[in-house]
């Protein structure tokens, strides 16, 4: 296993990015955040899409190695129950390049649109929270500026991702009072 494997993080091979590309199918996974197992009709509920159109890209997805079937939940053989691939995934790098450059691209920029969408939702939201209209928190904004070497940086960067998986570990399933929190941290030297 390598290192990238053994942090729970896994280059997406093309197939992923084609199904990550689709916003439909990643509309389906946020899903996911919120509901550990599924099935194609409660997702249907969740996005308002017919359960035949989500059944095909949750079947792609799963062809694409992003979601597996859940047959322990399933309520006969026939019943389809699916759980997201756990760790995160990794458009591309140096040592593990994409095959396919323009479909990198392409997921780049929706994921970019999707972080530009969550940021709109929160500044709307703190609008609200610094005038004391909104008393309970539900979203940060913060900025951190820092002076680090390549490696330095490397370290937070993998000292952050762990700190997710041990939260998610962590997690008490029982809890009453969850909320999913979509968490996008952005970085970015001065160099571009």
């Amino acid at each position: 296993m390598s290192e990238q494997e053994d942090r729970g993080d896994r280059a997406m091979t093309t197939a992923m990015l084609k199904a990550f590309a689709n916003p439909l199918r990643r509309r389906i996974l946020q899903v996911f955040a919120t509901h550990e197992f599924v099935r194609a009709a409660d997702v249907a509920d969740v996005i308002g899409e017919p359960a035949n159109k989500v059944s095909f890209h949750l079947r792609v997805m799963a062809d694409a190695g992003l979601i597996v079937e859940a047959p322990e939940k399933a309520r006969d053989r026939r019943d389809r129950v699916w759980t997201p691939v756990r760790g995160a995934f990794t458009v591309g790098s140096p040592e593990h390049p994409v095959a396919d450059e323009t479909l990198g691209n392409a997921v780049l920029v929706a994921l970019a649109e999707d972080h530009i969408e969550l940021v709109r939702r929160v500044a709307t939201w703190s609008a609200e929270y610094i005038a004391g209209r909104a008393a309970e928190d539900h979203a940060t904004f913060s900025r951190h500026s820092l002076r680090l070497t390549p490696e330095e940086y490397r370290e937070l960067n993998e000292t952050l991702h762990q700190l997710i998986l041990d939260a998610e570990k962590a997690h008490d399933r029982d809890a009453p009072d969850v909320r999913t929190w979509q968490l996008d941290i952005v970085a970015a030297d001065d160099t571009i």
